[in-house]
């Protein structure tokens, strides 16, 4: 799969998958793919919910073990040295929240500890700050909003400052300043040499963000590129790239809709 142009592929890839697949039961949640993600890249996964993509990316961080198939990330098995893995990238899952019973600094105080992080104080509180939750820092998670929640999650993924993250729908919640401030980091991460793996079903992020997508439904890969490689023609909005890809239209959605009856 072809760059964005300024990404250098001539370097080894920092995640391989090959023809990694995962099946539970007689249900194929992800079906055999193969993707390749270089240094300096801001990768996105897109699709419709329940296309596969928290499958895929918890594949690539050793949280499931493949079916089929083999994933190397920053040259680490991940499924014979998951927690090797996992102690040198930054991972944001989806719809997951800090533990309820402890408060946003102490739980991001126990992740440096987990991580053998130096400068615990001085970390905990640039984070705290960044985030705005210094009001907030000695508040019990569980009481914590959504928004909140998310942004110590997001706080607990950055603070050991790895090169690599996976992020899993990672502006969820989040209010439009700290999108956009979360935007900007990334964006400066990955300027500076980092690498993003990204899954949403934001089509905005895309445009925005990434320098590379593939689009994913019903556990495979329909297409991947630079988004001007996915597109048709410039008349093409990346939203008709998807429909037409995803094989979706509102029309049949609402079809759908219009055909249950009330007791459906």
């Amino acid at each position: 799969m072809a760059g964005k142009e300024g990404n250098d592929h001539t370097s080894e890839p920092l995640v391989i998958a090959e023809d990694l697949a995962k099946r539970f039961g007689d249900f194929i949640a992800l079906h055999p793919l193969n993707v390749r993600v270089h240094a300096g890249e801001f990768f996105g996964v897109f699709g419709p919910n329940g296309a596969g993509k928290s499958t895929f990316i918890k594949l690539l961080t050793g949280q499931l073990k493949p079916s089929l198939g083999r994933v190397e990330v920053l040259g680490i098995d991940a499924e014979t040295e998951s927690q090797r893995l996992k102690a040198n990238i930054g991972i944001v899952p989806e719809s997951e929240s800090p533990p309820s019973y402890l408060t946003p600094a102490e739980f991001l105080e126990f992740v440096c500890t987990l991580r053998g992080i130096s400068d615990i104080n001085e970390k905990v509180e640039y984070w705290i700050n960044w985030f705005g939750l210094q009001e907030k820092r000695n508040t019990m998670c569980r009481d914590l909003s959504k928004g909140q929640r998310q942004k110590v999650m997001l706080a607990s993924a950055f603070i050991h400052e790895p090169k690599l993250y996976f992020l899993d729908e990672p502006f969820a919640n989040l209010d439009p300043i700290y999108q956009r401030k979360c935007r900007e980091w990334l964006l400066n991460h990955v300027a500076e040499g980092g690498t993003i793996f990204l899954c949403s079903h934001v089509l905005e992020v895309a445009e925005r963000l990434c320098t590379r997508v593939a689009v994913i439904d019903s556990g495979k890969v329909l297409a991947a590129g630079t988004i001007a490689e996915l597109k048709l023609d410039e008349s093409e909005s990346l939203e008709d790239v998807f429909i037409r890809l995803v094989g979706h239209t509102i029309a049949e959605a609402e079809g759908v809709t219009d055909g249950m009856s009330e007791e459906e």
